[in-house]
């Protein structure tokens, strides 16, 4: 085994592999050390303080972590054996794979030249119609020109998949129903991916619709055996993006799920495969057809709901294999059913754009059948530089209604708050209660489909967020009056402005709606919120933390016009804990 592992990777990621480090060492009695290596922005991160070795790469601006040659460097000097670089960055690069052998340090995953054989989609393709795995139509090459696409496809037929061979994370992937949306957007396709991936190469597939993600997880020695562990179904995405996976998939029935995991196994042990891999699949429930997407030739964000599934440490064989151990015995056998949720800071209401900031109050859930995976802790900063994930909520059943209605509850429970940011714990929160996700009847498209329509685009909590807000703004009102007193006092003259229980006003925006707000304190911990004509009153705490059931018998009440609360004693319900922010997100 190992001496010293590096982490070629940050987060949640990194996490991940020191917690499987450390078990493995308590395990064997060996002591193993972790390395993290890390840019300016995480230099106080989670797994930064965790890691027995930290190495600092340099500037973020840099992009260190794609950078061979500080790696190399970050290699070399920190005295790895073994370099373990999870999912992203360079975890499917084969000329790092080929650095790692060149400087003496193993490179945990697959040899370079399987690595180039599978990572690359059209080369891939081949070989899977080689050992007969099922393969949509397709333009069997890539297309090097815009008179080639248009060329294969009038032969393939629209509607079709223009994607780029080197292409991942729902980038380099364009959907084409015709011949002048081809010619648009061929270009732009290609040089998207040539900026993100460094290869602009193309290619044509038919693009199979109403169809479910699955994908089959792997685990190979490089000696001949291979094992496919289970079947995920990871149908719920946004823009081709993952939202939601569970194992096994609710749509495939034993034999079809039997024949998935053997064609996954012939696939990787016909290129000598060693590591973790992940193949991936169309499946048409109407037409009962697979096709063949890709094969991930590194570990998946959404490994968690396999290892729950079968009680077998990904991680741990990974690093098993790459020291040279073998598969022996039989495979694990998949028990219940799990379901993972992805929790990222991301703001639903802007297009899911990234929402980083400080992390102010982190509360994650637990339970029966819970497992939370994160990289962050409470204080920590999610840097606008990387993936904006906060955590892996992943709920485990005897069945799948058991998960499902496990991981509501483990996604109520879940409190964030984000200085100046935003979560996607609502929409999670309203996905997990569409019929479409209860039934599984939701396919790859749906979630764009339907947002299209108006749906999975929630108000919900928005009044709670906006009495908070304006909380917040007296209150901060408030500090900067009392900072005025405090310095204008050490110079000998006090001056003062606040005057007690005066209304701080506050113009929000919510959905493009204007709405005058104000605050009234009259305790310590105690205000009234108002709203024009100021006549208008109901009692809050602030200062403690509540949940949103009492928070909404609170806000949205029937406001009167009476001029004392005491006419209406529905006015003065009292919220006793303070409506969370994050539950407006």
């Amino acid at each position: 085994m190992f001496r010293r592992v590096a982490i070629v990777n940050l987060g949640e990621s990194a996490m991940r592999l020191i917690h499987a480090v450390r078990e493995l060492a308590a395990q064997t009695a060996t002591p193993i050390e972790t390395v993290a290596l890390y840019t300016d922005v995480e230099r106080t991160a989670t797994f930064v303080r965790e890691a027995d070795v930290a190495y600092d790469l340099g500037p973020v601006s840099a992009r260190p972590y794609l950078d061979h040659a500080v790696l190399e460097r970050a290699l070399v000097e920190t005295g790895a054996d073994a370099a373990w670089v999870g999912w992203g960055f360079v975890a499917e690069d084969p000329a790092f794979a080929e650095l790692c052998e060149r400087i003496g340090v193993t490179f945990v995953g697959p040899s370079a030249e399987a690595m180039r054989k599978l990572g690359d989609k059209i080369g891939a393709k081949l070989i899977a119609e080689e050992v007969g795995v099922p393969v949509a139509p397709w333009s069997r090459g890539p297309v090097e020109t815009l008179d080639a696409a248009l060329a294969a496809a009038t032969e393939i037929g629209y509607p079709l998949m223009l994607k780029a061979t080197a292409g991942g994370g729902g980038r380099g992937i364009r959907v084409i129903n015709n011949g002048d949306e081809l010619a648009d957007a061929y270009e732009r396709t290609s040089q998207e991916a040539a900026r993100a991936f460094g290869s602009g190469v193309v290619f044509l597939e038919r693009l199979v619709t109403g169809a479910r993600h699955v994908e089959v997880q792997v685990i190979a020695d490089g000696a001949g055996t291979a094992w496919a562990l289970g079947v995920r179904d990871c149908s719920v995405q946004r823009r081709n993006q993952k939202v939601i996976e569970e194992s096994s998939s609710p749509v495939l029935s034993p034999a079809q799920a039997a024949e998935l995991k053997a064609s996954a196994e012939r696939l990787t042990v016909a290129v000598g495969y060693r590591g973790a891999a992940t193949v991936e699949f169309l499946y048409h429930p109407g037409d009962k057809l697979f096709a063949f997407l890709e094969v991930n030739t590194r570990l998946q964000v959404e490994h968690p709901i396999t290892e729950i599934t079968t009680g077998f440490d990904l991680v741990k064989a990974q690093l098993k294999v790459a020291s040279g151990g073998r598969l022996e015995g039989e495979p694990p056998v998949e028990r219940g059913h799990a379901i993972e949720a992805r929790l990222n800071a991301e703001d639903p209401d802007r297009d899911f754009a990234p929402s980083p900031g400080r992390i102010a109050r982190l509360d994650l859930p637990a339970g029966p059948g819970i497992r939370v995976d994160t990289g962050v802790s409470e204080g920590d900063v999610i840097p606008a530089d990387f993936d904006s994930m906060i955590a892996k909520i992943i709920a485990y059943g005897r069945d799948r209604d058991e998960a499902l209605g496990r991981l509501r509850r483990a996604m109520a429970q879940t409190t964030v708050i984000i200085e100046g940011g935003a979560t996607n714990k609502s929409f999670v929160l309203d996905l997990l209660d569409q019929p479409e996700v209860i039934d599984a009847s939701a396919d790859t498209g749906w979630i764009d489909r339907v947002r299209g329509e108006g749906r999975l685009v929630s108000h919900r909590h928005s009044t709670v967020a906006l009495a908070a807000a304006a909380i917040e703004a007296y209150e901060d009102q408030e500090r900067v009056e009392r900072q005025r007193l405090l310095s204008t006092a050490f110079g000998g003259r006090p001056q003062v402005q606040h005057v007690s229980g005066a209304v701080a006003l506050l113009d929000q925006r919510f959905h493009g709606a204007g709405r005058l707000r104000g605050v009234l304190r009259f305790g310590l911990h105690r205000c009234r919120h108002v709203v024009p004509p100021f006549r208008s009153v109901a009692r809050l705490t602030s200062g403690c933390e509540g949940d949103v059931k009492e928070a909404r018998r609170l806000l949205p009440i029937r406001w009167s016009h009476e001029r004392s609360p005491a006419a209406h004693p529905q006015l003065l319900r009292h919220c006793p804990r303070r409506p969370r922010q994050d539950d407006a997100v």
